[in-house]
């Protein structure tokens, strides 16, 4: 990640996705963790992990970094140890976002493709489990991004702001913990959510297909399936979480393959073309971490009665005090 951009429409964007992702999780936060959304605790668990997640990815790559670089570049937070650990923790947080959007898409695989191994995995004490293994490998994984930088400037024995040292590109071990970097956040993660997705698509038709004959067969008076319902749920916010990440982080993934292939890590400022696209993949990629909690309410009933409920609350308390 290059350094924080300077502009208006930066300023305007990134002040903008601080201002509505921060109080949008926290409501997805305080509404899961209650548990009367009507999903089960292993669900919850998952979207309730992906929402903190998605949190700290705001405060750390945007109010910590991209915000305090446009506003105030010369504050505490660009002495180069304070701006190594920003990175370093920004790394952390996306990739453990990107693996739980991965691991909750398994487990909807497991659910209703593998019925065997779903009352072993599909718990609220295996998501715990998995869920903490992805952060910790997650955090584990990001601390070689800490060492890589050296300062900019030293202004009376104080280093200042971050840049990537040479033997990043010059080193076989930093290359190759670099392309492994990238390749498993978000190359492999993308596939494995294709993949996931697809195999449920293709389970979901061949049973749909058998069950309809099998009602036809039965001469059911009430053509309502309240299993194929559940699964229409289940499988609409599925694809929509899984979706909406495959489209926002797909120039992210672009981007990167083509600075591999063209060997070309040369910016000359804010205005080129280059890092007007690699800035424009990573806006991208941080609006993913907003766009969960209103897929909940498009798909959600019982969520969105829950936003409205909490909503009505305090105008219901002011009212009550105003009489």
């Amino acid at each position: 990640m290059h350094a924080p951009p300077r502009g208006l429409v930066y300023a305007i964007y990134y002040t903008a996705l601080a201002a509505i992702a921060v109080p949008v999780n926290l409501v997805a936060i305080v509404i899961l963790s209650q548990g009367r959304c009507g999903l089960s605790r292993c669900i919850t668990q998952y979207l309730l992990s992906m929402a903190v997640m998605d949190l700290l990815v705001i405060i750390t790559a945007v109010v910590m970094n991209r915000i305090p670089g446009i506003y105030s570049p010369g504050s505490f937070l660009f002495i180069t140890p304070v701006c190594s650990l920003s990175i370093a923790l920004i790394h952390a947080t996306r990739d453990s976002s990107v693996w739980l959007t991965v691991a909750f898409t398994f487990d909807r695989f497991v659910a209703i493709c593998c019925q065997k191994l779903k009352s072993k995995y599909c718990t609220e004490k295996s998501a715990a489990f998995v869920i903490g293994f992805l952060c910790a490998l997650g955090c584990l994984k990001s601390v070689p991004w800490y060492f890589i930088h050296e300062p900019i400037y030293v202004i009376d024995n104080v280093p200042w702001y971050c840049r990537q040292k040479k033997i990043r590109y010059t080193s076989t071990v930093w290359t190759v913990f670099d392309w492994s970097d990238r390749i498993l956040t978000p190359c492999l993660s993308f596939l494995l959510i294709l993949l996931f997705n697809a195999l449920t698509v293709r389970h979901i038709l061949v049973s749909s297909t058998a069950r309809r004959r099998l009602r036809a067969q039965n001469k059911k008076e009430n053509p309502n399936d309240p299993e194929m319902e559940n699964r229409r749920k289940s499988i609409v916010l599925l694809f929509a979480i899984s979706g909406s990440f495959i489209l926002l982080w797909m120039a992210y993934v672009a981007q990167f393959f083509y600075d591999r292939f063209t060997s070309n890590y040369k910016m000359k400022g804010f205005s080129d073309p280059k890092f007007i696209l690699q800035e424009s993949a990573n806006m991208l990629q941080m609006l993913s971490c907003c766009t969960n909690t209103f897929i909940y309410s498009v798909t959600q009933r019982k969520f969105r009665e829950q936003i409205k409920s909490a909503v009505k609350y305090p105008l219901n308390l002011l009212s009550k005090l105003g009489k």
